[in-house]
């Protein structure tokens, strides 16, 4: 009863790309889908600042900026809706 267990890490696992002190099977971060929408955000806008400082299209920024928030709340509507689905899917272990 005074015995101590160390939980088991990496170190003893067959799972080679976790590093020490990761638990076995979590060697992957979970990638959420607002960290994504917010860097395709950032690249379209810096490829529109950049076209437009070449001088091949005019832009008008209250239609680019329109579009881009209709387009990131899209993206974030559907990732969620299915990043949801996928979490159904999975058994989980905790007592409700």
């Amino acid at each position: 009863m005074g015995s101590y267990e160390e939980p088991h890490t990496a170190a003893g696992s067959s799972d080679p790309a976790a590093g020490p002190g990761v638990p076995a099977g979590t060697a992957e971060p979970e990638i959420r889908v607002g960290t994504i929408v917010w860097g395709l955000i950032v690249c379209a806008l810096a490829a529109l600042i950049i076209i437009s400082g070449l001088g091949i299209v005019a832009l008008n920024g209250t239609y680019v900026l329109l579009g881009l928030m209709i387009g990131a709340g899209a993206a974030l509507v559907v990732g969620g809706i299915l990043s949801a689905r996928g979490r159904d899917k999975e058994t989980t272990t905790r007592k409700s």
